[in-house]
């Protein structure tokens, strides 16, 4: 634990992620005895408040996401913990914004210093100047302690914008001051995939193009666009989800097992999955597939006529010896019938079958489902035999592995707090380097640039509540292949 005293201060922390998950998983990591002795918690933003009403407006919003998510709330814990909420007022882009940043710090740090985490909750377009105004200030420079800064998603808009903001970046901080986040890696079931596979023997064996048929990797959600419409639609689900999210979650799964468990050593491993990867074409086109929910054109800040994608779909591949041939699907969208997000292994089908099957009927072959979210869990699909005293008929069965069962009373930790604590601690191995940046914008670039093209077609529409676009089911049908259903 950090000697001197640590300071996390948030930008825009008038803003909705500060109250909705920054500050309550601060509150959470207090509550477990995981903050450091001496934590403050420091909010800036434009607003006009004082630390009181700083922290009567967050205990508000706070406590009513508590209550409505059916969790308790601890009142005497949050009045201990709210002494550690301080707040400052003001635009540090503005002319002499940093000056009472600068009063704040020389009064409670004094001349030892001490420890800094800077948490940018503010626009994306604010990045290069809020990173570049600390660093002309003298906020990266490390007097009595560490300086890190946590950079939230999206990380540019394609890989031009990426490469020019870690360029701006690099003027005044040091790549490992830089703690690029990116909430999905810090789901519980999403960090068990490498427990899963690297820690067991049962698996790892199989984990290859000699048993694995291909690979399916869903993030599915149930809700539109709502409130966010004006930008999402200068995204769409091909900059939100893949180009971070499931890039990441798909290096995870792909990977080889580093020498040691390590920041360094980790992103190697996931680096060398994305120098890998390519994308498959037809008639020179990458093999994509984009839907738009009914309606979206109808949300209040989308353009008439919007090509923006809600949903899609992409097919990739690892050119490396282990996954040889083993096709990626991954797919993921707004406005479908299920939020839900899995990792679904398929293995090959057995060399041969000494069991008739009945006219007609095909066999289900193995499937392994890592279940990232809700009902987490990992599901074992195979085949068993129906109980008879005639014949051999076959049926598909699941050893299941649930956390809510086997961790009855434990909640899982929320995202946010585990990769909060992680860079209070100084460990990035669940953050992106820049090189990773730089590699996914290189991979999914392409795939964008074919989607918006002057002679794209528009994204197909789909029922709100539905699968998905008919497409999408029609590129697996090429391939002789069918997606995992949403439950």
């Amino acid at each position: 634990m950090p000697a001197t005293p640590l300071t996390v201060v948030i930008f825009g922390a008038s803003g909705d992620l500060t109250a909705r998950k920054l500050v309550p998983a601060l509150f959470n990591l207090h509550r477990r005895g995981r903050l450091p002795a001496g934590t403050r918690v420091l909010g800036v933003s434009r607003t006009q408040y004082d630390d009181n009403g700083f922290r009567n407006e967050l205990q508000e919003k706070i406590s009513n996401f508590f209550r409505s998510a059916g969790e308790e709330w601890h009142e005497t814990e949050w009045a201990e913990f709210a002494q550690c909420l301080h707040y400052v007022a003001t635009d540090p882009t503005a002319p002499g914004g940093m000056v009472p940043l600068q009063n704040w710090f020389a009064e409670k740090e004094g001349p030892a210093g001490g420890q800094r985490l800077y948490y940018l909750s503010v626009k994306p377009e604010l990045y290069p100047s809020m990173s570049t105004v600390l660093g002309e200030a003298g906020f990266a420079q490390e007097n009595g302690g560490f300086r890190r800064l946590v950079i939230e998603k999206p990380f540019g808009h394609n890989g031009a914008t990426a490469t020019e903001l870690n360029r701006t970046l690099h003027k005044h901080w040091q790549e490992s001051q830089l703690y690029r986040i990116d909430h999905y890696l810090g789901k519980e079931t999403v960090q068990n995939v490498l427990i899963f596979r690297f820690a067991n023997t049962l698996f790892e064996p199989l984990w290859n193009y000699q048993y694995i048929d291909h690979v399916q990797i869903t993030a599915a959600e149930t809700v539109t666009v709502g409130s966010r419409a004006a930008y999402y639609d200068t995204s769409g689900v091909l900059r939100d989800m893949f180009q971070s999210h499931i890039l990441q979650v798909m290096t995870l799964v792909a990977m080889e097992s580093p020498g040691r468990y390590s920041a360094d050593s980790l992103r190697n491993e996931k680096m060398k999955v994305l120098d890998a990867i390519s994308v498959p074409k037809v008639n020179g086109k990458p093999q994509v597939v984009v839907g738009q929910y009914e309606g979206y054109r109808s949300e209040k800040g989308v353009p008439a006529g919007s090509k923006t994608p809600t949903f899609a779909t992409v097919k990739l591949n690892v050119d490396n010896a282990r996954w040889k041939n083993v096709p990626f699907y991954l797919r993921s969208g707004k406005g479908l019938k299920s939020r839900y997000s899995e990792i679904m292994i398929q293995f090959h089908c057995p060399p041969h079958l000494m069991f008739p099957l009945p006219p007609g009927e095909v066999l289900q072959c193995n499937r392994m489902t890592l279940v990232i979210q809700p009902n987490e869990g990992i599901h074992l699909n195979f085949q068993a035999k129906v109980p008879a005293v005639d014949g051999v008929r076959l049926q598909p069965r699941d050893l299941s592995f649930s956390y809510k069962d086997a961790y009855a009373g434990q909640a899982l930790p929320e995202a946010y707090e585990r990769l909060l604590l992680d860079a209070i601690h100084g460990d990035a191995s669940l953050f992106m380097r820049s090189d990773e940046i730089e590699r996914a914008w290189e991979i999914m670039d392409p795939i964008i640039q074919a989607t918006e093209a002057a002679d794209a077609p528009d994204p197909e529409e789909y029922l709100l509540g539905s699968q998905g676009p008919a497409d999408a089911v029609k590129m697996m049908a090429a391939d002789g292949r069918t997606w995992h259903a949403l439950p």
